[in-house]
């Protein structure tokens, strides 16, 4: 099949222009989908069966952003989130620059230290929102702070998911007949975190300038922003939220320590009874469209896998190959496509891995320079895809407001900064390891 009319190619690419036309995200994705499965062969039914089929993929972690939304605004309206504002604010007061590192570096531990993923930014960033406005500070910045934390930890580091996302790596390139070990992986992948901490620095700078943003309600939001004590209900919500992340911790599962969280809450008061269908439509505004465009996005992977249009497009990539820049170039592009196509970096790796492994050995890169291609390759469509949870989180948490846009101001940023350094760092990291 031509490279240009694979299912994968075209679709991405629809999906990706009408998203900047603005087209509404959900839709897009639905869209992308039906153009996948019309030119992989599948009637339109069969698409829409397969689209439905496929939604199932992503039900706990639709699940898991509805009952994080409804803690986020729990503990929004306890004032808790008011408190650890001006904690922030007394830490780097009015310095646009020092907050957005701080942001990011908090953000890692949620790849590790915390392994909560995007969990804790309905909680966080909201609340964070009037102090931003008053500092002027561009929202784009914080769209790469918060992405460079959830995605550049588990590309480099072998702690949380991580550990996680290299071990696959690891079992992968075992059975394709590679022997490594999680230390060769980490060695290597490194490479892949230093690319990224670059954009980040140069997202930094770049979104430096004053962008103004009117002092609007924020969902979650407390009704007294200036009451900053720790009051009972602070103090019920902090213990709610402990619960929360011990019993995610101790269950894995994201779903069941959301909920011990809000039971929680509600056993204590910290949510009164009389108030639990507003706690609960405030985390359905709040997370529920970004659950919905997580469950379609399972679909559109499961319509891709039915059409095989991954396999057909790495195999079609072999045919144009003639050297090692070529072949690394073509590696990391195809990765792209197909992570921002199917949706997680963690399940591209056994996609690709049985294919690039011999393309690897064939065009005579070292075991390293493969590990490298590899991974880079798998993370790329994270960042700038506008169905990844890694895009999604933070357009969740900064536009609790309505005035951030989830394209403009979350993907096309992240795809500069990340996805093109990432590009450039794994072509240099991959010729020069050989």
């Amino acid at each position: 099949m031509d490279i240009l009319l694979n299912p994968i190619v075209v679709s991405v690419i629809v999906m990706s222009v009408i998203c900047l036309m603005k087209m509404n995200v959900l839709l897009a994705v639905i869209i992308a989908a039906l153009v996948a499965g019309t030119i992989g062969g599948m009637s339109v039914g069969d698409t829409v069966g397969s689209l439905i089929n496929g939604m199932g993929g992503n039900s706990e972690t639709a699940l898991s952003y509805i009952l994080l939304g409804a803690l986020a605004v729990a503990i929004g309206q306890s004032g808790l989130a008011s408190v650890v504002s001006r904690k922030i604010t007394q830490v780097v007061g009015s310095k646009k620059i020092a907050f957005t590192f701080l942001i990011a570096f908090v953000a890692c531990f949620s790849q590790n230290l915390i392994p909560v993923h995007i969990a804790f930014i309905p909680i966080l960033i909201p609340p964070l929102l009037t102090l931003m406005n008053h500092m002027k500070l561009d929202r784009r910045a914080v769209a790469c702070a918060l992405t460079f934390g959830l995605k550049a930890p588990y590309v480099s580091l072998p702690v949380g998911f991580g550990l996680l996302f290299m071990t696959i790596l690891k079992d992968q390139m075992v059975a394709n007949g590679v022997d490594v070990s999680i230390s060769d992986i980490s060695s290597v992948m490194w490479i892949g975190g230093l690319s990224m901490l670059v954009g980040l620095i140069l997202a930094v700078f770049f979104y430096a300038k004053d962008r103004h943003y009117e002092d609007l309600p924020v969902i979650g939001s407390d009704d007294n922003p200036d009451d900053v004590t720790m009051t009972k209900e602070c103090w019920l919500a902090l213990f709610g939220a402990a619960v929360a992340f011990v019993a995610q911790l101790y269950f894995e599962s994201l779903p069941i320590g959301a909920m011990c969280g809000l039971a929680v809450m509600i056993l204590t008061g910290g949510i009164k009874w009389n108030n639990m269908d507003n706690i609960m439509d405030g985390g359905v505004r709040m997370m529920g469209f970004i659950a919905f465009v997580m469950l379609v996005a399972a679909g559109y992977a499961n319509v891709l896998r039915e059409t095989q249009s991954v396999q057909s497009l790495v195999e079609a990539t072999t045919s144009i190959i003639d050297s090692k820049f070529a072949g690394a170039l073509l590696m990391l592009l195809v990765g792209l496509l197909i992570t921002m196509g199917i949706g997680t970096s963690f399940g591209t790796i056994p996609v690709i891995a049985s294919i690039y492994i011999p393309m690897g050995l064939q065009l005579g890169f070292g075991i390293p320079a493969i590990i490298l291609l590899i991974g880079i390759a798998a993370a790329l469509g994270d960042a700038g895809s506008p169905a990844s949870d890694s895009t999604l989180g933070p357009t969740s948490g900064l536009n609790a407001d309505g005035q951030h846009n989830h394209i403009w101001d979350t993907c096309v940023p992240t795809f500069i900064f990340y996805d093109i350094t990432l590009i450039i760092g794994g072509m240099i990291g991959a010729l020069m390891l050989g």
